[in-house]
């Protein structure tokens, strides 16, 4: 150090008056972040200068591109076809089930519009609506802790509790939220928890498990052997929760709800149901699948206590934001359990209730269609049409026993080229579904009709498929079949499909309603 010393002190005035001891002093940390000697080298012109270069160029070197990350990971997505379009699409109410693009002038019609029953322009709901818009106001005024607890609320929460035979019922701002607090809680609050989750069930669901911390184990989709197979590696005294869906939107598959329910009762688990895409479209009153099972039953007594398979679900999830016409979604349950979510759940406690306008427009139309079958009627109806008709050209149709037509197309760009075709060339809204909605290789376009879809209308689409189909050289049934089959389609042995609505309960008068919508 002393020779080093000795050529700098020629230089550095400062270094000429120190001793090698004193700057070793210097050079040593105390208590502070930093030296003395760097302190002092700091207030020298010269080194000043070049410690705080260094410092600029090191921080350039160690600077994070946020931009350029944000692109990249966008780039994977555009990469593996799972890119998200978004279309402007503005449903007209008075024109139902048409709406516009960009320019209002441009009307298409909507053909994959989860407003299954069209009740979102509904005079039923809208008429309703205005009058509590007129009384409350557009908003909320806070969670429901805070100014957002109305008479509405409870009285939806009463509604949606005798609809599906429970004690209790929480509205939520949507069903998102519903299954991802629902499970959390439960799953994170019951000791030890295992849930069981079927392998195609929603990503909310899915939220909710990862959130709860709890053990998770996959069943093959509908597959009751694997189920009990996997409730068995688990010991009795654990507490166990079943998660499934009664109807699979992507698919049309539904669930053996009563295998479901016999085998949570042999192994002590409770059930939890998510019939999002069935209320109000089964069932006398709506309340989904587990209600239909049991028609004539529930048609005649439709109260709790009835003996019916909906009463042995122990927890049902579902929306206001698909058959019902607006928006939101909710829990039903026992009276404890509700509460138990009420008082942990945090996106039930910390998120702005549903405004009274929404909450009032949901509650006409849960009341109406508890009481109306007519809308679902019609919508099976031209569900079982269209799927006989494309059949008929050997357009591959996922097969299902629901109000679903998945269209299978099997390629990501091709089904966006073709839902893209659709828009442009005959005014026609379909979406394509792609990965990871449904796996590679298994894209389609869904469809799903509703009650305003006129004759015209669907013979409109199936004439624009058929000339997509053959234009392309789309794959067949036939061409599926050959290749061993694809998501049901073309599978050798594939059993037949059984349609949940019988032709004996979809009699009924459906002419006014038809009048009053086309």
């Amino acid at each position: 150090m002393e020779s080093i010393l000795l050529h700098a002190k020629k230089t550095c005035p400062f270094l000429h008056a120190s001793s090698a001891s004193s700057l070793r002093t210097l050079a040593t940390p105390a208590h502070a972040t930093q030296s003395m000697l760097l302190t002092q080298a700091k207030r020298c012109p010269v080194m000043g200068q070049a410690i705080q270069k260094r410092h600029q160029s090191t921080c350039t070197e160690k600077k994070f591109d946020y931009e350029a990350f944000y692109n990249e990971q966008l780039e994977k997505k555009h990469s593996d076809k799972s890119y998200r379009y978004f279309n402007n699409i503005n449903r007209l109410a008075q024109k139902f089930p048409r709406a516009h693009t960009a320019r209002s002038e441009d009307e298409v019609t909507v053909w994959c519009a989860n407003d299954y029953l069209g009740m979102g322009r509904s005079p039923i709901l809208s008429e309703a609506m205005k009058r509590t818009l007129d009384r409350y106001g557009a908003g909320a005024g806070g969670t429901r802790n805070i100014a957002g607890n109305t008479d509405l609320h409870l009285t939806l929460e009463s509604e949606l509790a005798d609809l599906h035979h429970k004690e209790n019922a929480l509205v939520f701002s949507s069903c998102y939220v519903a299954n991802d607090d629902t499970l959390s809680v439960l799953g994170s609050r019951l000791p030890n928890c295992v849930i069981f989750s079927d392998a195609l069930n929603h990503a909310s669901m899915i939220q909710g498990m990862r959130h709860s911390g709890a053990q998770k184990k996959v069943f093959r989709h509908n597959d009751m052997a694997h189920l009990e197979q996997l409730l068995q590696s688990v010991n009795p005294s654990v507490p166990k929760i079943i998660a499934f869906e009664s109807v699979y939107s992507m698919c049309g598959s539904v669930a053996p709800i009563r295998s479901i329910v016999a085998l949570a009762k042999k192994y002590n688990a409770i059930t939890f149901l998510d019939e999002v895409h069935a209320v109000g479209m089964y069932g006398p009153r709506g309340a989904g699948v587990a209600e239909h099972l049991d028609f004539e039953l529930n048609q005649t007594t439709p109260t709790m206590g009835n003996g019916g398979v909906l009463d042995d679900i122990d927890i049902i999830t579902g929306t206001l934001g698909k058959a019902y016409g607006v928006v939101g979604g909710y829990i039903a349950g026992s009276a404890a359990f509700v509460d138990m979510v009420r008082s942990y759940g945090p996106g039930f406690i910390f998120t702005t209730s549903l405004p009274p306008v929404v909450i009032s427009g949901a509650l006409e139309s849960i009341r109406h269609l508890k009481s109306s079958s007519a809308e679902r009627q019609l919508q099976q109806r031209n569900t079982r049409a269209l799927k006989g008709r494309l059949g008929a050209l050997d357009i591959p149709v996922v097969p299902n026993p629901s109000h679903i037509v998945p269209v299978l197309v099997g390629d990501a760009a091709v089904a966006k080229m073709a839902s893209d075709e659709l828009l442009a060339e005959h005014s026609i809204y379909v979406q394509s579904i792609n990965y990871p909605t449904v796996p590679v290789g298994h894209e389609r376009l869904r469809i799903t009709p509703t009650p305003g879809h006129t004759p015209a209308m669907m013979e409109h689409l199936v004439h624009s498929l058929e000339s997509i189909w053959h234009r392309y050289g789309l794959k067949r049934v036939e061409d599926w079949k050959a290749e061993g089959g694809c998501a049901g389609v073309g599978v050798p042995d594939m059993p037949g499909v059984t349609p949940i609505w019988t032709e004996e309960q979809l009699k009924g008068e459906t002419q006014d309603l038809q009048r009053m919508l086309n």
